[in-house]
C-alpha cells in the first residue's frame, strides 16, 4: 500500500502539471465566481499544504507522537499570502520542487509503521490515515481543476454551446 501511495503521488504531480500548463495568466487568475478559487491559487494552496501540512504531521505521527501539530490556515493563506498575485510557472516549480522533496523524504522511510497514530481533535489518525488522505487531497484539488478549466472553456465558447459535449 506504501508503494502504491507513493506512485499516486507522483503520477499526481504531473497531473497537476498538466492541468496547470499553457494557461494565460488570465486564466490562471480567473475564478468562477468570488467564493472560488482560481488554478493559481490552488497550486499555491498545493504547495502550502505540501510543505506545511501533510509532511509535517506525517513526520509527527511516525516519529514524535507526543508532540503538537503546528498550526496551519489553509483558507486564510489564499488571501495573506496573495497567491492569486503569484506567477503560475513559478508556483507550479515550488509545487513540484516540494512535492519531489516530499517523495525523497517518503522513500527514505523505508516501510514506516502505517498503524502508528495520535489523538488530535480530528481523533485517532494513524499514519496510513494521514497518508491516505495526502493522495486523497491531491485527487480534491485534481477535481477541482478540472472543474476550473471546464468553467473558464464554457465562458470561452460563446456564443456557441458545447452540450452535445455530454452532460457535466
Amino acid at each position: 500500500m506504501f508503494q502504491t501511495y507513493l506512485s499516486q503521488m507522483a503520477q499526481n504531480a504531473q497531473s497537476i502539471l498538466s492541468l496547470a500548463t499553457g494557461i494565460s495568466a488570465e486564466q490562471a487568475r480567473w475564478k468562477p465566481d468570488p467564493q472560488s478559487w482560481s488554478i493559481l491559487e490552488v497550486i499555491n494552496h498545493l504547495h502550502d499544504e505540501e510543505q506545511s501540512d501533510f509532511r509535517v504531521r506525517l513526520d509527527i505521527i511516525l516519529h514524535d507522537p507526543a508532540r503538537d501539530w503546528p498550526p496551519i490556515d489553509p483558507e486564510g493563506w489564499v488571501a495573506s499570502r496573495q497567491y492569486n498575485q503569484r506567477d503560475l510557472a513559478d508556483s507550479l516549480k515550488n509545487f513540484l520542487v516540494e512535492r519531489e522533496r516530499s517523495l525523497a523524504w517518503l522513500r527514505g522511510l523505508g516501510q514506516p509503521n502505517l498503524e502508528a497514530s495520535v489523538t488530535t481533535r480530528f481523533g485517532s489518525m494513524r499514519a496510513g490515515d494521514m497518508f491516505a488522505s495526502w493522495v486523497a487531497h491531491d485527487i480534491l484539488h485534481l477535481r477541482q481543476l478540472v472543474e476550473l478549466r471546464y468553467a473558464w472553456g464554457r465562458e470561452q465558447f460563446a456564443p456557441y454551446d458545447p452540450r452535445y459535449a455530454g452532460e457535466w
